[in-house]
């Protein structure tokens, strides 16, 4: 066995220049307690007073992984909450799309978690939930045609994967969604990207 490992340096490929941003969102109260409930959890495991098929550290980083992204995504009948993660991705994604109008600039949102589980058309906001369809409804409420929204999840065939991307590369399709897995290495769409929201 042997490995050859090339570094970004030696590799001298051109990479574009860019304007990293972090966000930093203040937790709602419901957040709070919702991670003190699992942080409550953790002791419970750590004192030895939980089988493991009941609780266990996994489910908790799991647990703990989707509150940090949206509530829902942990407690379902949670509100959607103004200032939460998604509505701030939905007004940073929709400013964007307006100020690159001109050149029809494009957009990929990657989301590791709760990725579609129907197709938008089918969606009813405030009875299904979702990060993907939440996202989309919310940017569509907002101004963005529906047909500019596309998940990398509705591409199932490498021909339709290459549609896609044409689409994205055209300007037709403006704001992608996808995961790391589904729209990281292969997905050639820079030829109009202005904006990567992660």
């Amino acid at each position: 066995s042997f490995a050859d490992v090339q570094t970004s340096d030696m590799v001298k490929l051109e990479v574009p220049d860019v304007d990293r941003e972090v966000i930093t969102l203040k937790p709602s109260d419901t957040v709070i307690e919702l991670a003190e409930e699992i942080a409550d959890r953790a002791e419970d495991i750590s004192q030895g007073g939980v089988p493991p098929e009941v609780d266990n550290m996994l489910k908790i980083t799991s647990d703990g992984k989707k509150l940090a992204l949206d509530a829902r995504c942990y407690v379902p009948t949670s509100k959607d909450e103004e200032t939460s993660k998604l509505n701030e991705c939905a007004s940073r994604v929709f400013e964007v799309w307006e100020d690159s109008h001109s050149i029809k600039g494009t957009q990929i949102v990657f989301c590791d978690l709760s990725t579609p589980k129907k197709a938008f058309e089918d969606y009813e906001y405030g009875v299904d939930f979702d990060v993907y369809n939440d996202l989309k409804y919310k940017l569509v409420q907002k101004g963005i045609p529906a047909h500019e929204i596309a998940f990398i999840h509705e591409a199932n065939t490498d021909n339709q994967k290459q549609s896609l991307f044409d689409n994205v590369n055209g300007g037709k399709v403006r704001v992608l969604l996808g995961s790391t897995e589904k729209c990281g290495a292969g997905t050639n769409v820079q030829t109009r990207l202005v904006a990567l929201h992660h």
